[in-house]
């Protein structure tokens, strides 16, 4: 890896991650809270919802985000054409869902959904507002704005909604929170991106990205019906309160799946796409991203799921405790979710977003398979059958990788294995400690501490090269923190 491209990937990555685990411990924080002062039925609300919101912002985006990222020399023409394409859609999104509000209630038998999805709604448009600046910085590598920016509204509209759940105002708490947090980056980026729109829209540039935009649009939409699939059915079926379990126990999984692969979208995609003809240069990145990847994320998901019981009950009580085993398959379920985006990126990177497309909907024709099985066992038998179609997934990715950048599946296999082994031992360290006589809050902190330091030996004397790297990496993401405390 050249020095200059290391350097932008090291300090892409660095901001990535300053703004995806620092979105993602305020948003840890905020949770909890919440979780203490809200009830399942009010998350239950709230989740039958982001669907709706969730597909929307994909619409919105249609792909042309990464369209935009991904040409060389996108002009003023590109971006003003695509944010006036947003802006249309997403104010005639809102619209159809406004009129469609008391078909939603209707369908999910709770008559409040109609003053609370036209509330909620509203976040549609204001994401709308300031996707294209959002883009300039991905494309420009300015991680550090998109972390400000990020950080800033995550905390602000958590604190909105601790106090308003404190005041006992329920689930309008969620929704002013929602709102808040997309208002808030409505405002900041307009203001810290030096971007305005020309008065100038061109239907050539809609069809000059369509052609790849299609196919990403065609994955995000079902990677959004597919990860709310489950909330519909809880929120049509069964009580609220099971919704507001499943929603909890989702929660808690982004917190470690969510921040990860974002940070491989947005840090490694960009860079990715810069070497894309360049195949051997891109195998070995490929590589050096795979080995680290896993070294973090297995280890972490193994002891996750052996401590998960006393975890949960410690954080957000004993009235939670229904999500536990939702959130220990769900964890399961992404355990290669990590490398699956890296394969995704790879592909996407050297213009394969058909076969990416194709890839999730293999994928989700899996789930679909699974779920029609499984549904009358309920939602663990279900989720067990995710496990099965994400693993299948992340196979079908590495036969895909083999094929189009010809990297064999034995080298693929060999980067991942040690790191897999060593997850696996952690894990079932940190189960038989939990058969200690302790309370839940000392269970936990000898698991993690005892895990951590093992894990640390570990790598020190196993991966050495990674330990180093990762010590240089911690110090390289400290170091723009002091800078930026000292400013």
């Amino acid at each position: 890896m050249g020095d200059e491209l290391k350097n932008k990937m090291v300090k892409a990555l660095t901001w990535t991650s300053i703004d995806r685990f620092g979105q993602q411990l305020a948003q840890l924080i905020i949770g909890i809270v919440l979780a203490r002062l809200l009830t399942p039925n009010d998350y239950g609300l709230i989740g039958v919802l982001m669907i709706f919101i969730s597909l929307s912002t994909v619409l919105i985006d249609g792909g042309f985000g990464q369209a935009l990222i991904r040409k060389q020399d996108a002009n003023a023409t590109d971006y003003s054409t695509i944010f006036y394409l947003n802006l249309l859609i997403s104010v005639l999104l809102y619209l159809i869902l406004f009129f469609a509000a008391p078909f939603i209630a209707k369908f999910f038998k709770h008559p409040e959904l109609v003053l609370i999805s036209r509330v909620l709604f509203l976040t549609i448009i204001f994401y709308a507002i300031y996707f294209i600046q959002y883009v300039v910085l991905n494309k420009n590598l300015n991680f550090k704005v998109l972390a400000l920016i990020n950080i800033i509204s995550v905390s602000i509209s958590g604190f909105l909604g601790i106090i308003l759940a404190f005041l006992g105002y329920g689930v309008w708490a969620l929704v002013w929170q929602q709102i808040s947090s997309q208002f808030i980056r409505a405002l900041l980026y307009p203001f810290l991106v030096h971007w305005k729109p020309i008065r100038n829209f061109s239907n050539q540039v809609i069809k000059d990205f369509w052609s790849f935009s299609i196919h990403m649009l065609g994955t995000s939409s079902l990677n959004v019906i597919f990860n709310n699939l489950y909330t519909i059915l809880l929120g049509r079926f069964y009580p609220f309160r099971e919704v507001g379990f499943y929603t909890q126990a989702n929660k808690l999984s982004d917190t470690v799946d969510a921040a990860t692969q974002q940070i491989l979208m947005k840090g490694t995609y960009p860079l990715l796409v810069q070497i894309q003809h360049d195949t051997e240069r891109l195998i070995r990145v490929y590589r050096r991203l795979t080995q680290s990847i896993s070294l973090l994320i297995f280890p972490l998901i193994a002891v996750l799921i052996a401590i998960a019981k006393p975890f949960i009950l410690v954080l957000i009580t004993d009235k939670w405790l229904s999500s536990v085993s939702l959130f220990q398959l769900l964890l399961l379920a992404n355990f290669f979710g990590p490398l699956y985006v890296l394969n995704v990126s790879v592909l996407n990177a050297r213009g394969e977003s058909k076969l990416t497309f194709r890839m999730e909907l293999i994928k989700k024709s899996l789930i679909l398979i699974s779920v029609v099985l499984c549904f009358q066992f309920g939602i663990k038998i279900m989720l067990a059958g995710y496990v099965l179609a994400s693993f299948a997934a992340y196979s079908l990715s590495m036969i895909y990788i083999k094929s189009k950048i010809n990297h064999y599946l034995k080298h693929q296999i060999v980067d991942i294995l040690p790191q897999f082994f060593m997850g696996f031992i952690l894990g079932v360290m940190a189960y038989f400690i939990g058969f200690l006589p302790l309370s839940n809050i000392s269970m936990v902190v000898i698991q993690v501490i005892e895990t951590l330091i093992i894990y640390i030996v570990l790598v020190r004397f196993f991966f050495a090269e990674s330990f180093f790297q990762a010590k240089n990496f911690i110090l390289q993401m400290v170091s723009p923190l002091l800078k930026f405390k000292r400013n």
